[in-house]
C-alpha cells in the first residue's frame, strides 16, 4: 500500500494486529443466525428481500408469492413510477429517439413531462454539464485516482464545498441538487478518466467542452472519443443501456444505501457519494467486467465455440470450481429477483445483435446467447436446487460498452451516470415521507469480559 510521504507500516506490526483480531474475535457462524431468526443481508430464507419500506419510484417484478408461502417463477418486469421499461424502450425505437432525460423526468417527479416540459428539462440539463469555476484544476487535476469511481466519489462529496446551500433539505434544493449531479456526472466521469490515461496509463489526455443540444449518450461518447465522433446508432445504444440502469427498486445495495444515509437527514452530496461507493463493489455494479473476463476465458479455452457440448462442459467445469477464476460463479447469470427473465438484459440482448454483428463482434455475442440459453440446465443439474437462474443485464452491457470502445475502467461508472436519477429519487422520497431513522438491530454474540487495570495486563 503507497500514500505518499507516510512512513509504511511495518510487516511485524500488522502480522500483530491480525493476530490480536484474529484471536480475541470468534467466528460468526452464520448457522446461528439462521437458528436466530437473522435474516442475514436482508434476506428471507427463501432468498425474497426483506420488506423494509414502501416506495412510489419503481417496481422489481421476477415471481409471485403463492398463499401457501411457495414462489412461482414469472418473467420479469421493471416498473417506472408504473410504466414498464419494456414500454419505453418500445417508444425510443418506434420514433428513434433518446429516451433517457425522459426517463429522468419521470422517475423524479413522478410523470410524464409535456413536450414544453421535456424541451426544457434536456436544456437544463445541457446547459449544466460544466462543472464549478476551478473544480476540475482543484478536486480531480489535483488528485488522480487509479479508480474512476472512487475518483467520482470524491468529486460528488466535493461539491459540498461549492454549494451555498449545501444542507438544505427543502424539496426546491434536493431537486436542484440532484439535477446539477444529474448533468454534472457525465463530466466528473471523463475527466478523471483522462488524468488517469495520463498519470497511471502514460497515454495522452484530451479534454472537449460540452457540445450543446446533445443528449446524455452522445455527449458522454463524444467527450469521451478523442475526435467526438461517433454514430447515431452508437449513442442510442448507450442510451438503452442507461434508461435500463436508471434504477431497480429500493432494496439494492446502492439505493438502499441513499435511502439510509438520507433517513439519517444528511446531505445530497454524503448521500449520493456513498452510493457510489456502494455500486462500485463488484457484488453491484463491477459485474459486467467480470462477465467479459470470463467471456474472453472461455471464449480461448474452447475449441469449437459453436458447439453446445463442448460449452457445456466449460460452464460445468466453472460451476465445479475446475475453470475460470475459481469462483464458482457464471458471471451474468441469476439475479435476486429476476427468476425467468431480466426484461433489462432482453432489451439490451436485442438491441445489441446488430451491432455486434456490424463491428465483429458476433463470436461474442453467440457465446453470450449460448451462455444465456445453456447455464440455467447446468446450474439446475449441478446445485440440484429449486432456484432458477435467467440472464441479467450484466451479461450483454460490457459487451455493449466493449463495441462502443468504452474503457473497462468507465464499465461500473457508466452504471452510476446511469443510476443517479434513481438515487435521487428515492432520496426525494426519503426526506419527504419517510421520516424515520433507518436503524435495524444486530444481535450480540460476544461473551462478558472483566476490565483489567493497564498495569495489570
Amino acid at each position: 500500500m503507497y500514500y505518499p510521504d507516510v512512513p509504511a507500516l511495518d510487516p511485524e506490526d500488522i502480522e500483530l494486529l491480525c493476530n490480536e483480531y484474529i484471536a480475541h474475535n470468534k467466528h460468526l457462524d452464520p448457522h446461528i443466525a439462521d437458528r436466530l431468526g437473522v435474516k442475514r443481508g436482508l434476506r428471507n430464507p427463501d432468498g425474497t428481500g426483506v420488506l423494509a419500506g414502501i416506495t412510489n419510484v419503481s417496481s422489481v417484478i421476477g415471481y409471485e408469492k403463492l398463499p401457501e408461502g411457495t414462489i412461482r417463477p414469472i418473467s420479469g418486469r421493471l416498473v417506472y413510477r408504473g410504466i414498464d421499461i419494456d414500454t419505453l424502450a418500445a417508444e425510443a425505437d418506434k420514433n428513434d429517439r433518446f429516451m433517457f432525460e425522459e426517463v429522468v423526468w419521470l422517475l423524479l417527479f413522478g410523470a410524464l413531462p409535456t413536450q414544453e416540459q421535456y424541451a426544457r428539462f434536456c436544456k437544463l440539463i445541457d446547459e449544466h454539464r460544466e462543472l464549478p469555476k476551478g473544480f476540475a484544476d482543484d478536486m480531480i487535476m489535483n488528485s488522480p485516482s487509479p479508480n474512476i469511481m472512487n475518483k467520482m466519489a470524491r468529486s460528488v462529496l466535493s461539491m459540498y464545498s461549492y454549494d451555498e446551500h449545501a444542507d438544505d433539505l427543502s424539496l426546491p434544493n434536493i431537486l436542484t441538487q440532484s439535477i446539477n449531479l444529474i448533468a454534472e456526472l457525465p463530466t466528473m466521469m471523463v475527466n478523471a478518466y483522462q488524468l488517469k490515461r495520463r498519470v497511471y496509463d502514460h497515454e495522452s489526455m484530451y479534454f472537449h467542452y460540452p457540445i450543446a443540444g446533445q443528449s446524455t449518450a452522445e455527449h458522454i461518447l463524444s467527450s469521451y472519443r478523442a475526435d467526438q465522433k461517433f454514430t447515431h446508432e452508437e449513442a442510442r445504444l448507450l442510451d438503452l443501456c442507461l434508461l435500463v440502469h436508471a434504477d431497480h427498486g429500493g432494496g439494492n445495495c446502492s439505493t438502499f444505501t441513499t435511502r439510509v444515509l438520507s433517513s439519517s437527514g444528511t446531505d445530497t452530496y454524503a448521500a449520493i457519494s456513498a452510493a457510489i461507493g456502494a455500486l462500485k463493489g463488484p457484488k453491484h455494479g463491477g459485474a459486467n467486467l467480470k462477465v467479459m473476463h470470463q467471456l474472453d476465458y472461455i471464449l480461448a479455452n474452447v475449441e469449437h465455440p459453436e458447439d453446445d457440448d463442448e460449452v457445456r462442459e466449460m460452464l460445468r467445469k466453472i460451476i465445479r470450481k475446475e475453470a475460470g477464476d475459481g469462483s464458482g460463479l457464471i458471471y451474468g447469470m441469476g439475479h435476486a429477483v429476476y427468476t425467468l427473465s431480466d426484461p433489462r438484459a432482453q432489451i439490451l440482448k436485442n438491441h445489441a445483435r446488430s451491432l455486434a454483428y456490424k463491428k465483429g463482434y458476433d463470436e461474442e455475442y453467440n457465446m453470450l446467447c449460448s451462455i444465456e440459453r445453456l447455464a440455467p440446465e447446468i446450474f439446475a443439474e449441478e446445485k440440484h436446487g429449486p432456484k432458477k437462474v435467467c440472464a441479467n443485464v450484466d451479461l450483454f452491457s460490457g459487451l455493449i460498452y466493449r463495441m462502443l470502445g468504452i474503457s473497462e475502467d468507465l464499465y461500473t461508472p457508466l452504471f452510476a451516470i446511469a443510476r443517479v436519477p434513481g438515487w435521487c429519487a428515492h432520496r426525494v422520497e426519503e426526506v419527504e415521507y419517510a421520516n424515520r431513522i433507518i436503524r435495524p438491530a444486530y444481535k450480540y454474540l460476544g461473551e462478558p469480559q472483566e476490565y483489567l487495570p493497564l498495569e495489570e495486563r
